[in-house]
């Protein structure tokens, strides 16, 4: 029985939904079938591909996370056009861009709202992703710190009933504080454009 084959859209068309050059995206295309033959990644194999570059710690439950992202229409893959549009928005996308997608990333539950217990999720994850071996040791209950600090810090506005935030506030804050704050730092360090750019570096080969 052959094997069903994904064919993405041609690449003239994706070149003017993203902010990629065609000759960008035979590249990036090259590298993506070369990894996913089959023209569509599962949740599985892209969390095979992220654990590369976290050996370190357990990076699963961050990588379900952003994978769930990129599934924009939840069929429980990603194709290469999935991809470049995620792409597209986290390396060359405006501000604003960038944080509606990465509000998307952390709004788990898609209700409109980030609330603590969603960020402690992600914060969790963050700090499974980064392992045990880091300087100096975290103590068991930093996660559930940084994110009260967060909320404290970053709402400048009323807090909903269940202490949740909305796309404005979560852009709000994270604008004003994103410099003095070493929870924000973290989030930034571990932002979805600055990790992808490791799986990124992985499909064009300039991993090193």
């Amino acid at each position: 029985m052959a094997t069903v084959r994904h064919r993405p859209e041609a690449l003239e068309l994706l070149e003017a939904q993203s902010k990629f050059t065609k000759k960008e995206l035979q590249i990036l295309y090259r590298g993506f079938k070369n990894e996913c033959p089959s023209g569509v990644v599962n949740e599985e194999t892209f969390k095979e591909i992220y654990s590369q570059f976290f050996p370190q710690g357990d990076s699963t439950t961050y990588a379900h996370f952003l994978f769930n992202a990129f599934d924009t229409d939840h069929n429980g893959a990603v194709s290469f056009e999935d991809f470049i549009k995620g792409l597209s928005i986290l390396l060359r996308g405006t501000v604003q861009e960038k944080l509606n997608w990465a509000f998307n990333l952390y709004d788990i539950n898609k209700d409109g709202y980030i609330t603590k217990e969603e960020m402690l999720d992600i914060m969790k994850a963050i700090y499974d992703m980064m392992g045990k071996c880091t300087y100096p040791v975290l103590k068991e209950d930093a996660p559930r710190q940084h994110v009260e600090t967060f909320f404290q810090v970053g709402m400048t506005t009323e807090v909903g009933d269940r202490g949740e935030q909305n796309y404005k506030q979560l852009s709000s804050c994270l604008q004003k504080h994103c410099d003095d704050s070493k929870e924000f730092i973290l989030l930034r360090q571990y932002c979805p454009s600055n990790v992808i750019i490791l799986v990124l570096n992985l499909l064009t080969g300039n991993c090193t």
